[in-house]
């Protein structure tokens, strides 16, 4: 199921990254992150109801130096001003994959995490998964079947 990005949306995820938005057309937003103290940069853009054989799907790329990252059927996301971070994800047949940009102009990628890895006790799992465990599980509390990039629906 896709979902719509609003330009609320896209100013709230730009002011998590500490920065703007550029419509690239009316369905692609570019938004570049800098971080001078550790010289990292990138480029994260947002495709909006992209017609792949008749079915609409957002899209999330991120460009980075020796990067390239792409999350497809993009169903939701969480913008934390605490975490200062994005996390994009989809859900798809038991299966997540999450995508985080961070503000630091950091970026990392989980897919195709089971459910029984993110319902599992963390504790109990090999440190890498519990990484992935973790960064995940903020997307527990999206019920997706329901979802609306609303943020207040999103924190109730």
């Amino acid at each position: 199921m896709v979902h719509q990005f609003t330009k609320e949306n896209i100013d709230a995820i730009a002011d998590v990254l500490g920065t703007t938005a550029k419509p690239l057309g009316n369905d692609v937003y570019r938004l570049e992150v800098e971080n001078k103290k550790e010289g990292r940069k990138l480029a994260l853009e947002i495709h909006l109801g992209l017609d792949i054989e008749d079915e609409e799907m957002n899209m999330v790329s991120v460009y980075a130096q020796n990067t390239f990252l792409q999350l497809h059927n993009c169903t939701a996301f969480i913008a934390s001003d605490m975490l200062q971070q994005v996390t994009f994800f989809g859900r798809q047949q038991g299966r997540t994959s999450g995508l985080i940009v961070e503000e630091a102009a950091g970026c990392s990628l989980y897919a195709n995490v089971s459910d029984a890895i993110l319902n599992s006790d963390f504790t109990t799992l090999p440190e890498d998964v519990m990484m992935c465990a973790i960064a995940l599980s903020l997307t527990e509390s999206v019920e997706t079947d329901n979802f609306s990039f609303d943020e207040d629906e999103i924190d109730g």
